[in-house]
Order: C-alpha cells, then sequence, then structure tokens
C-alpha cells in the first residue's frame, strides 16, 4: 500500500471509529450496531436523529467528523481497508463468532490471483459470494480483477445475517461497487442466480434444516450436514457450466467422516483442479488451519488438468519462497489447467 493510500485509510476509519464511539455512547448500543449506523449517516450525509437522539452536541460533533470526509476523492481500495479496520475492532470489542471473521487481506489477494487468468477473456463477469458477510473478500477480488483486466465486474452477495449485511451494504455503497446484496439463506432457491465465477469464504459447522436440504447430494445420510459441504454443492450450482469456484476452506476437508459423500458429489458435478494448503503460521491450531479449493463445474470447455495442483504455501514472510510457489502455479495454470 502507498503511503498516500494508507493515510487515506487511516483518515477514513478514525471518522468512522471516532462516530461509532460517539453513537454508541448516546444510542446506548453495540459497537457494530454504532459502526452501521454511522456509515448509514456518512451515506446519507447527515446525522440521523430518532426520539432525540443522539442529542444536539453529538449530532454537531459527528457533522464535523462526516465534513472531513471526501469520498469522491478517495480509492475503492482505501475506503475497503477502512471499513474491514472498522469490523476488526467490531470483532474485538463485540466479541463476535468465529464465523463472521474477516478473511484476511493477503489470503484474499492470493485467491484474487490465482483467478484472474481464468477470467481474463471474458469482457462481463459476475462473481458471486453466498457467504458474503461484510462483502470485504468479494470486493477486494472484485477490485484487483478490475484493476488487472478493466472489464465490467458485477458481483451478487448472499447473507442471513441482518448486520454483516448492513455492513456489507455500506462497504459496497461507499465503494461505488455494483454489487447486489440479498438477505436470504444461500441454500434456499437461488432464483435467477448465474454467476461466472463463484468466491467464498464458507462459514464451517452443522445446517439445522435437514428436510430443507434433502435434495442435496452433499448431505449428510444421518443427523445435520455439514454447511460448508452444502454451500460448495450450491455455489457449483449457480455457476455457469464451464465456470470456476474458489473457495476457503478447512485444511482437513477431504480427512472428514462426511469426505466420501462431497468426492462422490464432486466425481459427477465439479473438477478438483487445486488443494493448496495455507501456511500453518497463519493458524494457532492444526484444526483451524485453512486450505484454497479451486473448483471447475463440468460442461463448457472444462476439463480435468493434467494434474491436480496440490501444495501448501510456504510462509507469507518468506517472500522469495512466496514468490515462488506463485510462479509455479501461474505456470500450471497456462500450460496445465487452461492449454487446448
Amino acid at each position: 500500500m502507498t503511503t498516500l493510500a494508507l493515510k487515506e485509510t487511516e483518515a477514513l476509519f478514525n471518522v468512522l471509529d471516532q462516530s461509532a464511539q460517539l453513537l454508541r455512547s448516546a444510542l446506548d448500543t453495540s459497537y457494530v450496531d454504532a459502526f452501521i449506523e454511522s456509515g448509514d449517516n456518512l451515506i446519507a450525509g447527515n446525522v440521523q436523529v430518532e426520539d432525540g437522539k443522539p442529542a444536539r452536541q453529538t449530532v454537531e460533533q459527528l457533522q464535523a467528523l462526516y465534513d472531513d470526509v471526501h469520498l469522491d476523492q478517495l480509492a475503492t481500495e482505501s475506503i475497503r481497508q477502512a471499513i474491514q479496520l472498522g469490523m476488526l475492532k467490531a470483532i474485538k470489542e463485540d466479541e463476535i463468532q468465529g464465523n463472521h471473521q474477516l478473511t484476511p487481506d493477503t489470503i484474499g489477494m492470493v485467491m484474487g490471483y490465482l483467478v484472474i487468468r481464468l477470467v481474463e477473456h471474458q469482457q462481463k463477469l459476475v462473481v458471486l459470494d453466498p457467504a458474503v458477510g461484510t462483502a470485504n473478500l468479494l470486493t477486494t477480488i472484485m477490485n484487483q480483477l478490475s484493476d488487472a483486466t478493466h472489464h465490467e465486474i458485477s458481483g451478487i452477495g448472499i447473507d442471513n445475517d441482518d448486520s454483516m449485511l448492513a455492513v456489507a451494504d455500506i462497504n459496497v455503497t461507499l465503494q461505488h461497487a455494483p454489487v447486489e446484496l440479498r438477505h436470504q439463506d444461500a441454500l434456499g432457491d437461488l432464483l435467477g442466480t448465474s454467476a461466472d465465477l463463484v468466491v467464498s469464504d464458507l462459514p464451517i459447522g452443522y445446517y439445522p434444516l435437514d428436510q430443507k436440504v434433502t435434495n442435496f447430494k452433499t448431505r449428510a445420510k444421518e443427523g445435520h450436514s455439514y454447511v460448508h459441504h452444502l454451500l460448495l454443492e450450491q455455489a457449483m450450482q449457480s455457476v455457469k457450466p464451464g465456470g470456476f469456484g474458489i473457495f476457503l476452506v478447512p485444511s482437513q476437508l477431504f480427512q472428514s467422516a462426511e469426505a466420501k459423500t462431497l468426492l462422490g458429489w464432486l466425481q459427477d458435478s465439479a473438477y478438483l483442479q487445486a488443494f493448496l494448503n495455507l501456511p500453518k503460521d497463519l493458524f494457532a491450531a492444526n484444526e483451524s488451519e485453512k486450505a484454497v479449493l479451486l473448483l471447475q463445474r463440468h460442461g463448457g470447455d472444462a476439463k480435468q488438468a493434467g494434474k491436480v495442483m496440490l501444495g501448501e504455501f510456504p510462509s507469507f514472510k518468506d517472500q522469495d519462497a512466496f514468490s515462488k510457489f506463485m510462479a509455479e502455479i501461474v505456470d500450471w495454470e497456462l500450460n496445465d489447467l487452461l492449454a487446448k
């Protein structure tokens, strides 16, 4: 990040943070709700007052903060990263649950870099995230693809959490990102959803509504099904034939008790093109380790790559080893995965 971009990010974050702190006290609410209120104020250009709250003095303090922000002069990445900093603080202040944690920027950038060559020939691109959360990962990858290809890129983000979707709305609105946000269960009927690319940091755990997923091939034969398995199936069903999906998944994905069912679905529906473990030093415990999974839906020009790209990223701190590994992936993409 350049010095200017860093200053832009810090300045916007400071406004969002200070205003959220004022609203948190004035409205006696959580940090994340105050942050959402502040973002809505910034978009509206004025401070919303309801039932006399916040008080006049607080309104004046807030308005002075917002008047210092010139959104039209800020880079989209500066805006995204400022909102990300605000959500990182919200996660700490409000002790937000694990499935609502943000995808670290480095991982998002790696995922975006891996798909650039796979979609760069498409003049128009629709990117879907079925577990969009705050839209941090979705807009990270959309911004990256836009900078690399200069093509027309739009997004669809789905989530059933009100608070996360409210932050996502602020995120895409302030960035002027062409993203359609939908408040729904992504395992429901995704009418009219047809994406060219799917990206997602999948939530991990069990899906409690057994009757709702009886038609899924990845459902468990007994008891609750893994929600990340179900979302993989739903996501790849929502991408066009031959389209790619890139996901952040548990490193133990194919070693669980339900792995046989997952592999059975894969055999019929999608090509497993790459499975790359992230550096172990990113995670506090073995069971929390993650990997990047690259799938391609059957159909179109899709084919199984001559070799599945398997491996583990070197530590992001070892820049030489990391650069060498990324070069190997690009070589595999160009000379194996995309070779005619």
